[in-house]
Parts: C-alpha cells; sequence; structure tokens
C-alpha cells in the first residue's frame, strides 16, 4: 500500500483565500451570510489545542453563533499541567463570551416537564405521582426524576395499573440510585467493595 505523505487539511492561507472570497460576494450582495449555531456541551472536556483554535475561528466575521455549556466551577484546563480555571476554559476565551446565569428549577417547573415528558413518551400518570417525581427531582436532579418515569410505570403495568401511582415511583425511588446517594454510599461503606 502506498502511504501519501501529503497533507490533506485546509492551510491557514486557503482558508484565509476562500474568507476574502466570500467576503467579497457578501459586500457586492451575490452572497448573503446567514450564521449557524454551534452548540458545545461539557465544553470543559475541551483541551487547550480545541479552545486555541476556537478562540481563533471566533474572531472571524462568518464564524457561528457558538454556545458552550458545561456544569463545572473551577478546574483543571484539559491537556494543560496545572491551569486552573472557571468552567475549565481559558480566561482569555471567558473574556469574549457572555456567560448565562442559570438557577435551580422550581418544584412546579419541574412537575411541568415531568408531566410533558410523561405525554410525550405516552406514559399515564397521576398528579400524586408527578407531585412525587417532583420532590425527587428538587432533591436530587431532574435527570434522575426523568430517569424514574419508564420503570415506574413498568411496575405499574406489572401491578395491573394503567398509569403510575406514588407507590410505584417510591418503590423504583429504592431500587435506583441517584448519582449523589451512590457515592455517598461508595464513600460509607468503602470497604465493603473492591479497590
Amino acid at each position: 500500500a502506498v502511504v501519501s505523505t501529503q497533507s490533506t487539511g485546509i492551510t491557514d492561507k486557503l482558508r484565509k483565500e476562500i474568507n476574502k472570497v466570500v467576503n467579497k460576494y457578501i459586500d457586492q450582495g451575490i452572497a448573503e451570510l446567514v450564521p449557524g449555531v454551534l452548540f458545545i456541551d461539557e465544553v470543559h472536556m475541551l483541551d487547550l489545542e480545541c479552545f486555541t483554535y476556537l478562540h481563533q475561528a471566533l474572531e472571524s466575521t462568518i464564524s457561528p453563533i457558538v454556545i458552550f455549556a458545561t456544569n463545572r466551577g473551577h478546574c483543571t484546563i484539559k491537556g494543560s499541567d496545572d491551569i486552573v480555571s472557571p468552567h475549565g476554559m481559558p480566561l482569555d476565551l471567558l473574556d469574549r463570551i457572555m456567560i448565562i446565569r442559570t438557577s435551580p428549577y422550581a418544584l412546579e417547573e419541574m412537575i411541568q416537564i415531568l408531566k410533558i415528558r410523561a405525554q410525550t413518551e405516552g406514559i399515564a400518570i397521576d398528579e400524586d405521582s408527578l407531585q412525587c417525581l417532583g420532590d425527587i427531582g428538587v432533591k436530587t436532579t431532574l435527570r434522575y426524576a426523568v430517569q424514574l418515569l419508564t420503570p415506574s410505570y413498568l411496575l405499574s403495568k406489572v401491578n395491573g395499573r394503567d398509569a403510575i401511582h406514588k407507590e410505584d415511583v417510591e418503590e423504583i425511588r429504592d431500587l435506583f440510585h441517584d448519582a449523589k446517594t451512590s457515592a455517598r454510599v461508595l464513600t460509607t461503606d468503602k470497604d465493603k467493595y473492591l479497590h
């Protein structure tokens, strides 16, 4: 097999030439720039090299709207030995972005989200069960509460019911731990697990 050693990546020179042509077409009215949206979840998982590339790309007049999402506070930037930064992102990039403040869902919002999810999945559920799942979501996470829907529904079917009842939710909650409870059990009972 013949292996080519020639690079097939786009060079900076070629990228600049393409951008020049695109900008010329936009200025002449031949083309219209319709920016896209790039959503990057778990942005703290990117390394320093990725952030460098993104930083450079965001400087372009034809860059997309970029939305970063993370749930991290201060953490080490991947690809560095010891650079700790808010959200695991370089400070010079953080200076150039708008940070949207988020707050936890209120109980009523969680119940509404769970109700919509149950309807979407075709799961019948009574109001007491929604309230119970909402309470669980407030104490743990919305993701965990949503994850309890399907097994609770299956249990209700096994018990001969067409809709989830509160007892189903409580039994399933006792069977499946949320992440924090699981971590707490591992810490308190660490001598019972393999290392």
